[in-house]
């Protein structure tokens, strides 16, 4: 029986509070990155940010900046809103929204000259491309025009298919702004 004086002390706080106890040096060789964190958050967030100093110089996909000014350097499609839709160098139309998938609409920021070969992410070897097109390019540098127009996902897109692409990624039509008068479907 327990006198009334009595804590009850259960297994983990006396764990806690001897490790409290332990000298500092001791303690963290078996400690977590996580309780090391906790015993000495100063330490750990200049660890932390040291590894953040120097980030890579050319990283392997393209900063959203560049990709920003790889699409305005796209050609603009004529009567379309051309912070929607645009041409790839291959004559292609590709649609903002649809980037990575593998649709005939879809596209891809391609490395010109690829990567794996010294290629840079700037925005000089930047190019939209057809998301198909960019993945039978590969790190391929030996194809011709003529070899990758074979190889796109051709689509017809009507004016109207590209309105309803419109209204149902934005939920809007837009035309280009000095493409005069038009229908403004909302």
């Amino acid at each position: 029986m327990r006198r009334r004086n009595e804590t009850r002390t259960s297994p983990a706080r006396t764990t806690a509070e001897s490790s409290i106890s332990r000298s500092p040096q001791r303690s963290r060789s078996r400690q977590s990155p996580r309780a090391a964190a906790v015993a000495d958050p100063e330490s750990f967030l200049e660890d932390d940010l040291r590894s953040w100093e120097y980030p890579n110089p050319n990283p392997r996909s393209f900063p959203h900046s560049v990709k920003q000014q790889c699409w305005e350097k796209a050609e603009k499609i004529k009567g379309r809103d051309p912070d929607r839709w645009r041409r790839d160098p291959l004559g292609n139309v590709v649609f903002r929204k649809l980037v990575g998938c593998a649709g005939c609409l879809c596209h891809d920021y391609d490395h010109i000259q690829p990567y794996s070969k010294g290629g840079q992410s700037t925005l000089e070897n930047c190019q939209v491309l057809q998301a198909r097109v960019n993945r039978s390019k590969g790190n391929r540098t030996d194809q011709s025009r003529a070899e990758l127009i074979q190889k796109s996902s051709y689509c017809h897109v009507s004016g109207r298919d590209m309105d309803l692409l419109e209204l149902s990624a934005y939920g809007n039509v837009q035309h280009e702004k000095d493409a005069g008068g038009g229908c403004r479907i909302q």
